[in-house]
């Protein structure tokens, strides 16, 4: 799937980091979401390397990556620690500044490495998302029916894990995606089905939910990203509910733009050329 891409490991002295990166060009950083690992972008990476030196890297708690021991403030799974994980990772592989795209969970690492750490990123690409505290102060009845495991992820250790633990298949199958490869597909259950990944899993949303909710509601109206902003999201997604997302993002970045996709929620496996072709046009402008 990564055909002239190399896996490495990358000791960022917190956590083990699984990279693959490859091609040649402006630095490219790629991140993922839940349930996935960085085999997500396995349809347009190939494609992006052409032109870019592509990183894709798996979230701490995700993939082959550190499950590390979490706290009561669930900050070892913040976004805040998950991106100072890849500017690590970026600086071990001899990249002060790059560009950066997200999806899902992948995305709220990546703007929140952008407000953190502004001189490192050029350009900042969100895929189906709006900042955690903008998702969590819009919530109702029906953002919880279609986004239940937001909070049932969120409840205290271990119920969740527990349950999830009794039947992971069916969990992880809660929501069939025709989208995804069987080779990709593969990757996503074979790291499923260890259960200090879904520890790490539920630590996020537990973090989600608390600390990176106070640290975006710390920011809004205080500083805004400063890099340019691509913003994508898919017609048909469980997550969008006819939320104007440009209009959400435009208290949060200086300089927006994005469009809607026909598509759902898993935009670079739904729609590849689409999606492929919005990012080289934003990334290589």
């Amino acid at each position: 799937m990564f055909e002239g891409f190399e896996l490495t490991t990358i000791d960022t002295g917190e956590v083990r980091i699984r990279v693959r990166h490859g091609g040649s060009g402006p630095p490219l950083l790629l991140l993922h979401g839940n349930p996935q690992t960085h085999v997500m972008w396995h349809k347009i990476a190939p494609r992006l390397a052409r032109e870019f030196t592509v990183v894709a890297a798996d979230l701490r708690g995700y993939g082959d990556s550190s499950k590390p021991p979490s706290t009561q403030d669930h900050a070892p799974y913040s976004k805040r620690a998950m991106a100072r994980d890849q500017v690590e990772v970026m600086r071990q592989l001899g990249f002060e500044q790059f560009f950066l795209a997200g999806h899902d969970r992948g995305a709220r690492c990546a703007y929140r490495l952008a407000l953190d750490h502004p001189d490192r990123v050029r350009k900042l690409a969100v895929l189906d998302i709006i900042p955690t505290y903008e998702a969590y102060r819009r919530a109702d009845m029906e953002f919880g029916l279609r986004t239940w495991h937001w909070f049932f992820l969120a409840q205290p250790a271990d119920f969740p894990e527990r349950a999830i633990g009794r039947a992971p298949d069916v969990f992880f199958e809660r929501r069939p995606n025709t989208c995804w490869t069987p080779e990709a597909r593969a990757d996503y259950w074979r790291c499923y089905q260890n259960p200090e990944t879904i520890r790490a899993i539920c630590e996020d949303y537990r973090a989600g939910a608390s600390i990176d909710f106070q640290l975006d509601k710390a920011d809004l109206g205080v500083r805004k990203i400063s890099c340019p902003l691509l913003v994508l999201w898919g017609k048909q997604s469980w997550f969008g509910l006819g939320w104007d997302f440009l209009g959400i993002w435009r208290e949060w970045a200086e300089e927006v733009r994005g469009r809607e996709l026909d598509a759902g929620h898993f935009l670079a496996e739904e729609v590849p050329d689409e999606t492929h072709a919005e990012l080289r046009a934003f990334f290589g402008d």
